[in-house]
């Protein structure tokens, strides 16, 4: 999708179509108020009304806000997508919506249709936003800017996610990786699985060991002249998982190819922060592994251990990606010496029942850095929430037989008990630097809502990048 802004009045600029954002109280002076009382149009929220006569598309908004403005603007696009408008015009909301709206065009139409043998082709292509007035037209250029880095960056994770198992393999991803580092400037360091035996990630190297697929271990790096900080993110890549020897049941294993989200993310995230040209070093780390059966396969019992040399009781063989991010966490933190350190994992099923499918569940010892993705994730359009850890869930992966077992040993509080299982492989010196971001809810969708369609989401890309520009100023 091309988008552009034009310091021009908007009657000015050719296109096909224009779009207006309409309240309830404007239906009622509007010119064309007959026609929107005849399509039962009242300018409510994801309401929509295509004038055809007077080549005007009308959306409703129920208040200013940016979420109001996302998902009206998305509305406007997928109707303009089924088409032969090749072009919209509009002028452009005020400063605190337009990045929102802009997010709506690229986010919101997105769509993923490689595995199609006939393509949906659109002939929508364009939309022009016009801003005639000479005050702030540079500011809000670099709004458009910073904007279409981060949606695309964040369509660039959903065209991983949605990548098939048979296609985006651990070697796969790795390859991707490396094409990122040579197109985008950054270092790329890969551990193949006698790399990993070097470092002796056990837990890792395990949890792939019955997949004709092997690991691999991703390092990309940016770093600027004089960074302010130096942030390390972790992702879990598992590329497929069965559920091992645990056996996932088959409604389960459907949509599996998402469990390589967390990877997907922190690869989009540091794609877009190269392309922003923030003032941080960041380090992002992915540990790619494919969980599958096999007579190779670890096993519930089995004890494994971890690179920190922490022992692990393996109770369920479907828990693994605790037992990669246990592993890549230790290397990170051996590799890097950051200020923070944050993970992202669609690591259980348990932060869905506690919070529904569309919120990140964000987990820590600090209260204060935990505190402000709450802010930065609602101006990026997502939702985090929360989960506090105590000490009686810790008690519960506790073994008698390892240091800690992988399995809580109650099936309640699971989205925290995990978070809980990888503090056992967080330094000391980096607790309170350290926030785990659980996106099992909202990392994959298969119906559509807001600017998502079947698929994945890049959960985590959007509020990421928004804490990392505000921490940047």
């Amino acid at each position: 999708m091309n988008v552009e802004l034009f310091k021009q009045p908007l009657t000015t600029i050719l296109s096909d179509i224009t779009l207006e954002f309409v309240n309830r109280s404007q239906c009622l002076t509007h010119p064309h108020a007959t026609l929107l009382s005849g399509a039962k149009f009242e300018g409510k929220s994801e309401q929509i009304c295509l004038l055809h006569e007077h080549k005007l598309l009308v959306c409703g908004l129920d208040n200013e806000s940016n979420e109001e403005y996302r998902i009206a603007m998305t509305l406007a696009i997928k109707t303009l997508s089924s088409t032969n408008y090749a072009s919209l015009k509009l002028s452009a909301p005020k400063e605190p919506f337009f990045q929102a709206t802009i997010e709506g065009v690229i986010l919101g139409g997105y769509s993923f249709q490689d595995y199609k043998s006939k393509p949906n082709i659109t002939a929508f292509k364009n939309v022009y936003f016009a801003y005639s007035s000479d005050y702030d037209f540079d500011h809000f250029q670099s709004i458009l800017t910073k904007t279409l880095i981060i949606s695309n960056a964040t369509n660039f994770t959903r065209n991983l996610v949605n990548q098939t198992p048979y296609d985006m393999t651990p070697i796969t991803m790795s390859i991707v990786a490396q094409e990122l580092a040579n197109t985008n400037n950054l270092e790329c360091t890969i551990l193949d699985i006698n790399g990993l035996k070097d470092e002796k990630m056990e837990a890792m190297l395990a949890v792939g060991r019955a997949s004709v697929n092997p690991p691999r271990l991703i390092h990309l790096s940016y770093k600027p002249s004089n960074p302010t900080k130096v942030i390390t993110l972790v992702g879990k890549g598992l590329t497929y998982d069965s559920g091992g020897l645990s056996l996932k049941a088959a409604t389960s294993m459907v949509t599996m190819k998402m469990d390589k989200a967390g990877g997907c993310a922190v690869m989009g995230m540091i794609k877009a922060i190269s392309e922003l040209g923030l003032n941080i070093e960041v380090h992002a780390f992915i540990g790619a592994v494919e969980n599958m059966i096999g007579g190779d396969a670890y096993k519930p019992d089995d004890v494994l251990t971890a690179k920190n040399g922490k022992t692990i009781e393996v109770r369920n063989t479907d828990a693994e990606g605790r037992l990669v991010l246990a592993d890549v966490l230790g290397y990170a933190q051996e590799k890097v010496n950051a200020d923070y350190i944050f993970d992202f994992a669609t690591l259980t099923g348990a932060c869905m029942v506690a919070l529904g499918s569309y919120t990140t569940g964000v987990m820590g010892h600090n209260e204060n850095l935990k505190n402000s993705f709450l802010s930065t994730s609602d101006n990026s359009g997502e939702y985090c929430a929360i989960l506090p850890f105590n000490r009686h869930l810790k008690k519960l992966i506790k073994s008698d037989l390892a240091d800690v077992c992988n399995v809580s040993s109650k099936p309640y509080g699971g989205a925290i008990t995990a978070a809980l299982f990888l503090d056992h492989f967080i330094d000391d010196n980096m607790k309170e630097k350290w926030v785990h971001f659980d996106i099992a809810g909202p990392a994959y969708t298969e119906s559509a809502y807001d600017v998502h369609t079947y698929g994945g989401t890049g959960a985590g890309v959007r509020m990421m990048l928004e804490w990392m520009i505000q921490s940047s100023k």
